[in-house]
C-alpha cells in the first residue's frame, strides 16, 4: 500500500515542483532554476509545496482523471473503460485554470464525440500528436495492472488511453512506458534492466497496434524512431544488456551539461516535451539519483525543459520503487489534491489485488 500511495502522491509532488505555476516549467535554464531554489528557498528540501504558487499542473489533473476512470470502470469491459477515460478527460478540462494545459490535449478532448461509443478514437496525426501529454497521465495504469500476467491488459489500456489524444507512436508509446515502468517498479524489477526489458516487449505492443486494425500502416511507418532513440540512449549509458551499472557522463555532475544532454536526446530546446524524451529523462534522473529523493528532484524536476512532466513521471516511479524514503513531509503534506491522490492509491491497491479486471 505504501508504494501505491507514494507513487500517486509523489507524481503530484514532482509535477508541482517542476511547474511552480509555470515559473520553472518555462524557465529554459537548469542553472537559473537551481540558483533560484537555493537563494529563495534554501534548497529543494526546504520548499513547502502548498498554496497558489505550488498548485499542480494539468499533468496531475489528467493523471487523477486516468486513475478515477480505472477505479470507476474497474469491472467493466475495456470498451466501457475507454469510454470512461473519455468522459473523465472531458470533465477534467473544467479544472485547468492556471494549470498550463497542453494544446494537443485540449484540441483532442474537445474533438471527442460524446454521442458515440467509440467517440474517443482520434485519427492518426503525423504533425501534432507526439507530445508528452499521454505519458504524464499513465503511471497509474501500471499500478492497476502491475503483474507480469497482466501485461497484455497494460499494453491495451495504456495504448488506447494514450492515443485518445496523441495518436502517434512518439506520443502513445510514452503512455505505455510510463505505465510499464511503474509496473516494473512495483514488481521490484532492478532499475538498470528496465530499458532492456522495454526493448524486448515493444514487439508485443506493436502487435497489439496491428491487431487493433486502426491506422496500422501509418503507425508502423512511424514506429522505428521510438525504438532507435531508446536503443541509442541505452548504448550511451551502457545499459543495453540490462545487467551493467550505467556509465557516468559529464552531465551527471554539472547542471549545464545535463541540460545539454537532455536537449540532445531529441535535438530539442524544450526537452521532455515528447512522449519519448519525457520518459527517457525521467528514467535517467531516477538512475542517477541512487535512491535520493532530493537528487531526483534536482535532476528530474528542475531542468531546462518540460520539467513538471518529467518530474511527475519519474516521481511516480520513485514512489513505486522506494515509497516515501527521504521525502520531506513539507513536500507532500499540504500538496493540492493530496487526499484525492491518496484515495485513488488505496482503491487502485485494492483493485490490483482482485482476481479479475476489465477484459
Amino acid at each position: 500500500m505504501n508504494k501505491f500511495e507514494a507513487s500517486m502522491i509523489l507524481a503530484g509532488v514532482g509535477d508541482a515542483l517542476g511547474f511552480h505555476r509555470t515559473a520553472y516549467e518555462f524557465c529554459l535554464s537548469g542553472p537559473n532554476i537551481h540558483d533560484d531554489v537555493a537563494r529563495v528557498f534554501g534548497g529543494v528540501e526546504s520548499i513547502h509545496l502548498k498554496g497558489e504558487q505550488w498548485i499542480v499542473s494539468d499533468d496531475t489533473v489528467m493523471h487523477l482523471a486516468s486513475a478515477e476512470a480505472l477505479i470507476e470502470a474497474s469491472h467493466r469491459s475495456n470498451e466501457e473503460l475507454y469510454q470512461c477515460f473519455r468522459d473523465k478527460y472531458r470533465e477534467c478540462m473544467k479544472d485547468m485554470s492556471s494549470r498550463g494545459p497542453g494544446k494537443t490535449c485540449i484540441r483532442s478532448v474537445s474533438a471527442f464525440d460524446m454521442t458515440k461509443p467509440d467517440g474517443y478514437r482520434q485519427p492518426f496525426d503525423i504533425n501534432d500528436r507526439s507530445g508528452c501529454g499521454a505519458a504524464m497521465r499513465a503511471m497509474c495504469i501500471g499500478l492497476r495492472y502491475f503483474r507480469e500476467t497482466e501485461l497484455a491488459q497494460l499494453i491495451a489500456v495504456s495504448v488506447e488511453a494514450g492515443r485518445m489524444t496523441h495518436h502517434h507512436p512518439m506520443g502513445y508509446l510514452g503512455s505505455f512506458v510510463a505505465a510499464y515502468f511503474t509496473s516494473l517498479a512495483i514488481q521490484g524489477i532492478p532499475l538498470i534492466s528496465w530499458g532492456h526489458q522495454l526493448l524486448s516487449v515493444l514487439p508485443r505492443v506493436q502487435q497489439y497496434v496491428v491487431n487493433s486494425g486502426f491506422y496500422v500502416e501509418k503507425n508502423l511507418a512511424n514506429w522505428q524512431p521510438f525504438v532507435d532513440l531508446w536503443t541509442q540512449y541505452l548504448e550511451t549509458r551502457g545499459l543495453s544488456s540490462g545487467t551493467e551499472q550505467p556509465k557516468r557522463l559529464v552531465a551527471d555532475d554539472d547542471v549545464t551539461e545535463r541540460d545539454e544532454f537532455y536537449s540532445s536526446l531529441m535535438a530539442s530546446t524544450f526537452p521532455g516535451s515528447t512522449g519519448l524524451d519525457s520518459v527517457i529523462i525521467a528514467y535517467d534522473a531516477l538512475l542517477a539519483c541512487n535512491g535520493s529523493w532530493i537528487e531526483f528532484c534536482l535532476r528530474g524536476a528542475l531542468h531546462c525543459g518540460d520539467c513538471d512532466s518529467t518530474g511527475s513521471i519519474g516521481a511516480a516511479w520513485f514512489g513505486a520503487l522506494y515509497g516515501f524514503q527521504g521525502v520531506p513531509e513539507n513536500h507532500h503534506k499540504k500538496l493540492e489534491y493530496v487526499d484525492r491522490l491518496r484515495r485513488c492509491a488505496h482503491r487502485l491497491f485494492e483493485l490490483s489485488r482482485a482476481v479479475s479486471g476489465p477484459s
